[in-house]
């Protein structure tokens, strides 16, 4: 076989054999309240359940050391998280799914709190792989949540 047929096959080979690529969805919103009290209206890591407008409930457990939330949501499903990192001096909380109906797989996310001139500045940014789902769509879920979340903060921190 000829040396530059060998290397394209090769190539080929390495090319299918790449995991997808992770996809990045970030989300901001502006809120004119201080940090501090955006931070205590996102609350501890089952505060949630008292600002996103998807969720009905939230239950935490805890799994070997780690805070686990389990999530019901509003219409129907389940999404089971697990507090990865918190750091309320940075006002920044990070966090994986570990079981979820939504598109997802491999799912890290970081929701945080930073001033912004008189207000508060929201970021929520997640990296994951779409699941069952093309990217675009996994893209459009994830960034659908985050904005309902934001919004439900910036109204609740008024």
């Amino acid at each position: 076989m000829p040396k530059t047929i060998l290397l394209a096959t090769a190539a080929l080979a390495a090319l299918a054999a790449t995991p997808a690529l992770a996809l990045d969805v970030t989300k901001t919103a502006t809120v004119a309240a201080p940090p501090a009290k955006v931070w205590q209206t996102i609350g501890a890591f089952c505060g949630i359940g008292d600002w996103h407008p998807a969720v009905e409930k939230c239950v935490l457990s805890e799994k070997g050391g780690k805070k686990i939330r389990t999530l019901s949501l509003k219409g129907g499903g389940t999404i089971v998280e697990e507090e990865v990192s918190r750091d309320d001096k940075a006002m920044a909380y990070t966090y994986a799914i570990l079981e979820s109906p939504l598109p997802v797989e491999g799912y890290k996310s970081t929701l945080s709190v930073a001033p912004d001139g008189s207000g508060s500045k929201l970021t929520w940014m997640g990296n994951f792989k779409a699941k069952g789902a093309p990217d675009a769509k996994a893209e459009e879920v994830v960034g659908g949540i985050y904005d309902g979340g934001l919004k439900g903060i910036g109204d609740k921190a008024k």
